[in-house]
């Protein structure tokens, strides 16, 4: 008998799972729900799921291990749901949230099995359309695991059922989950959001500043596009981590403060050497808790075509992009041309096609 796997949530993540899981596990029978009927229809069109229930109930009712891929909150609702449901015997509950106490804390009063799952992969686009089943390769696959032994056992289960993401599996504690997440990612959010506000603000005085900001500035805060209402969510379900972070950056930032002001050059210039060569001791290739961007800056000479030029080469070679922006913020050239690509690997080809066959001056960063 197929084993029946049922998603509930088919955006980005959702769908991409479940690319992943066909592809490694054929024979299994994937079951999807979304609230949108426009994504359900778009998922079966592609086949990325091979059915879609009659009702959010019934492929609850008929599966054998349940993902829930969408916001906390949504997860919350819909763990509830489930726990009125007749489920099947030794039904297999897991999620796909980025925060993990609250959802861990719900499931050890739930009549089923649950383990909290977390794999730290994104993308620049968002929804059905954007599915990609590589999305999670090389990145890491958090799983939380509950007190109860022999539920904690069936983590080889998930592990087993997501083994086409090609990710690195982690086992954390729902706390630890959370702070790391919180200081890696959630936080950062936060950051990037309060400086695009606090540079809105600013615009109104300096018209001049929202045309400066094209280029680095709006590369370091490029996270705050992010999807309002899960951002709101996340920072909710993981409160009292991201405020005692939030304290500590307050002290931190009155102490640059206070050196500004007594003009503190040793202080500030430790502060600045601490930061580079923390920074710089980061792994460069591996995926963490913000997605990585895979961007190539190309200087475009000013002649017709050039861009064309580009693309022509990159769509010879098979090498698919995601985004292609003109960054109008030097004065010795028309532009620069920013190309984002889906993997560490397709920008290394790219950059080495358009070096080969152009004479453009490429570089990362």
């Amino acid at each position: 008998m197929k084993q029946n796997v049922y998603i509930i949530g088919l955006g980005l993540i959702g769908a991409s799972l479940a690319i992943a899981i066909k592809k490694e596990h054929p024979a299994i029978h994937l079951t999807g729900w979304d609230f949108s009927e426009e994504t359900r229809k778009i998922a079966q069109e592609k086949h990325i799921v091979d059915e879609i229930p009659e009702s959010f109930e019934n492929g609850a009712q008929q599966a054998d291990v349940i993902l829930l891929a969408v916001p906390i909150k949504t997860s919350l609702n819909y763990l509830r749901q489930l726990a009125d449901l007749p489920l099947k015997q030794g039904v297999l509950v897991t999620d796909a949230g980025s925060t993990k106490q609250e959802i861990m804390a719900l499931a050890e009063t739930l009549p089923f099995d649950f383990i909290g799952g977390h794999p730290m992969a994104g993308s620049h686009k968002s929804g059905v359309l954007a599915a990609n089943g590589d999305l999670f390769e090389n990145a890491y696959f958090i799983f939380t695991i509950p007190e109860d032994e022999v539920v904690a056992k069936r983590v080889t289960e998930l592990q087993t059922l997501f083994k086409g993401t090609r990710s690195k599996y982690v086992l954390l504690s729902s706390v630890e989950h959370d702070q790391i997440t919180g200081m890696l990612s959630h936080f950062p959010h936060i950051i990037a959001s309060g400086l695009v506000n606090q540079a809105d603000v600013f615009n109104q005085i300096h018209p001049r500043a929202k045309q400066l900001a094209a280029g680095g500035f709006r590369d370091i805060t490029r996270i705050a596009s992010s999807d309002p209402q899960m951002w709101t969510d996340i920072l909710l379900s993981n409160r009292e981590s991201l405020i005692a972070l939030i304290a500590t950056w307050q002290q931190q930032m009155s102490e640059v403060s206070e050196w500004l002001s007594e003009s503190n050059r040793e202080r500030i210039f430790q502060f600045f050497e601490n930061a580079k060569d923390t920074r710089d001791k980061l792994p460069i290739h591996s995926n963490g808790a913000i997605p990585a961007f895979y961007d190539l800056f190309v200087d475009v000479p000013d002649k017709p075509g050039a861009i064309a030029e580009i693309m022509s080469i990159l769509a010879e070679a098979a090498i698919s992009v995601i985004n292609v922006k003109i960054l109008e913020t030097r004065e010795d050239i028309v532009g620069v041309l920013q190309i984002t690509f889906k993997t560490q690997q397709d920008l290394q080809e790219g950059q080495s096609w358009i070096e080969k066959r152009t004479n453009y001056p490429c570089r990362l960063k």
